[in-house]
């Protein structure tokens, strides 16, 4: 190790900003720095101290970096010690002296003084009369740490808990949770530069939504087709059940990117009838896309004293795309959809900026399947506007000679006056008995414009005659064995 008084002088030595070639940091000596002149350049500007740049190295490599093992561990050991392995063991990392040139991207002499001046401050007695090596050695290596998000798993599951146990409805602390996870987020982007938020709507890839919608009869289909725009919608606040991003009472659009997808997703029996139909975007919508959040990226400096910080929650968001979507057994339902339909309803009303919906990954259907809600507030569906004195018929089929047809049909029966009705909805004539009308009341959002309009060309009946099942088979395995003792414990090795 240098004399003292060397060490003394390297650490008064200066560096300029344009010596410095990470950006981050560069800015940093240009913003704080003194005006000197620079030892490695000899150019007057703005200047950090070997000394003060020493410090900024040791904070950023004690979150990023870590010194690597001087020997092989038990596995390592085992390969060097067979004869018949070529395995030769190197000590992993780089030097410490490179590891602060490459980090802060500065001249090889520059980092070789914040070596010796960290070198000199971890210095141990006791440590180099045994030969062992202490922080920032000249000999040490050093490699970037892995990230780790344990904390911020630990808060979530913490979060998951108080909303099933303890207090489900204004809960402070479950909206400060969800602030500190979802912040920022649409300023956030995937490795390959995509945006976690996507607009559909008009002019964009997903100009439209299908959604399906399960009959028991035929007399309520044709009560359905006859008013698609209140009945293939979203139900009515009374009428809403709990799905996975919508409490009871809070009324959504649930769609899909592909009718069959739609199908699928409503799960149909065996015998019942499935109407699917197309909705048509209105408007630009703005969507948090969990397909995206799988891969986002976090781009920093580590000198920055929260780069750590946001790596450890992208890390977690990573792994929230897929905590959020993964199936739910229905006796699991009223407990696990807790937690989704909080972050719903707080990234409906409380993010900023509020979104109006969720794009995730379909777990009826494969490949590039994707599922939407929408939230209240952007499920409004255009009405159905006919001439006042207009009359609907609807109709499922025909009986002939060789039994009963299916032959779905709408006819609109439209009087010659002009004015379309404000208040009052067209009478609705079904071959048997139709649903109650819906009020238009009951389902709009107040002061909401339409977000949907559904395709009155593009309504499809399926009927469910079978459903088919893709499994993974095991094979179940059963042994006898002979207990030399009844009363003893056995462990069979099956």
């Amino acid at each position: 190790m240098p004399p003292q008084d060397d060490i003394d002088d390297l650490k008064e030595r200066q560096i300029c900003c344009d010596c410095i070639r990470e950006s981050y940091l560069s800015d940093e000596v240009h913003k704080q720095g003194k005006r000197r002149k620079c030892f490695y350049c000899g150019n007057l500007g703005k200047c950090y101290s070997i000394e003060e740049m020493s410090e900024r190295i040791e904070t950023a490599f004690e979150d990023h970096y870590a010194r690597t093992s001087t020997e092989p561990d038990a596995l390592q050991w085992l390969m060097i010690s067979d004869k018949e392995s070529d395995y030769d063991w190197s000590r992993k990392g780089q030097e410490t002296e490179y590891a602060i040139m490459d980090a802060a991207q500065i001249p090889e002499e520059a980092a070789s003084d914040i070596q010796k001046a960290l070198e000199e401050k971890y210095y141990d007695f006791d440590s180099a009369a045994m030969g062992e090596e202490t922080e920032f050695d000249s000999d040490a290596r050093y490699e970037e740490k892995g990230v780790h998000d344990g904390i911020w798993q630990a808060e979530w599951r913490g979060f998951e808990h108080s909303l099933k146990t303890e207090a489900r409805f204004f809960s402070q602390s479950a909206a400060r949770h969800l602030t500190s996870v979802f912040e920022g987020i649409d300023r956030m982007t995937t490795r390959d530069g995509r945006s976690l938020i996507a607009s559909v709507g008009p002019e964009t890839n997903l100009t439209a939504l299908y959604r399906a919608r399960v009959f028991q009869s035929d007399t309520k289909v044709e009560g359905a087709i006859a008013q698609p725009d209140k009945q293939l919608g979203p139900p009515p606040p009374a009428s809403a059940l709990a799905g996975r991003m919508n409490a009871r009472g809070i009324s959504v659009f649930y769609g899909a990117n592909d009718p069959m997808v739609a199908l699928a997703e409503v799960r149909p029996p065996v015998g019942s009838r499935v109407a699917v139909a197309r909705f048509k975007i209105l408007r630009s919508l703005r969507l948090l896309n969990l397909t995206a959040l799988s891969d986002v990226f976090q781009n920093g400096s580590i000198f920055d004293s929260n780069y750590k910080h946001r790596l450890e929650r992208t890390m977690f968001l990573r792994s929230l795309s897929s905590r959020l979507v993964r199936p739910v057994m229905p006796d699991d339902e009223p407990l696990e959809y807790l937690v989704t339909q909080a972050i719903a309803d707080f990234l409906a009303t409380e993010g900023k900026p509020p979104l109006d919906g969720i794009i995730f990954p379909s777990v009826q259907a494969a490949g590039n399947a994707l599922n939407v809600v929408l939230f209240h507030k952007a499920s409004y569906v255009e009405r159905i506007e006919l001439p006042l004195g207009s009359k609907v018929t609807a109709a499922s089929g025909d009986w002939d000679d060789d039994g009963w047809s299916y032959y779905f049909r709408v006819t609109e029966y439209v009087s010659s006056q002009q004015e379309k009705p404000k208040d009052k909805a067209p009478d609705l004539i079904f071959r048997r008995v139709g649903d109650l009308d819906l009020s238009w009341e009951d389902m709009e959002p107040p002061g909401a414009a339409p977000a949907l309009r559904v395709d009155l060309e593009n309504i499809h009946i399926h009927i469910v005659r079978a459903v088919q099942f893709e499994t993974e088979q095991h094979k179940v395995y059963r042994s006898r064995s002979v207990m030399s003792d009844p009363n003893e414990e056995q462990n069979p090795d099956f």
